[in-house]
């Protein structure tokens, strides 16, 4: 997975855990892995399921579940392509509360995918 040098020393100088959401492999919805650890004082994620997931994953700093604004993430994993996908602040803030949010990508290379996660 590729978590940029910035959004890396982002989150650990504000003290706050990335959570990892991501699928790997063939086509199928969900392609397993475990959850990560719960982050100290806040949310954990479960593995988002991505359609037809390919190698895309979804990375977002804890602090983003407190956002005002929405945020796009790029998605790219070890694609050899990359997706973005918007979480509104009203999405983000659901997440938060432990509610399950999908979305669906942009379109790259003639398809898109439908991101499901949820965060408790």
């Amino acid at each position: 997975m590729d978590v940029s040098r910035k959004r890396f020393i982002e989150a650990m100088a504000t003290g706050s855990a990335v959570l990892l959401f991501h699928g790997c492999g063939g086509g199928s919805d969900y392609n397993g892995g475990t959850a990560p650890a719960p982050a100290p004082g806040g949310a954990s994620c479960s593995p988002a399921q991505i359609s037809d997931n390919h190698g895309h994953e979804l990375v977002i700093a804890k602090s983003d579940l407190d956002s005002m604004t929405a945020i796009t993430y790029d998605i790219h994993g070890s694609a050899d392509h990359t997706h973005s996908v918007t979480l509104s602040a009203a999405q983000l803030a659901q997440l938060k509360s432990g509610a399950t949010v999908a979305v669906t990508s942009s379109t790259t290379a003639l398809h898109d995918h439908r991101v499901s996660v949820t965060c408790v």
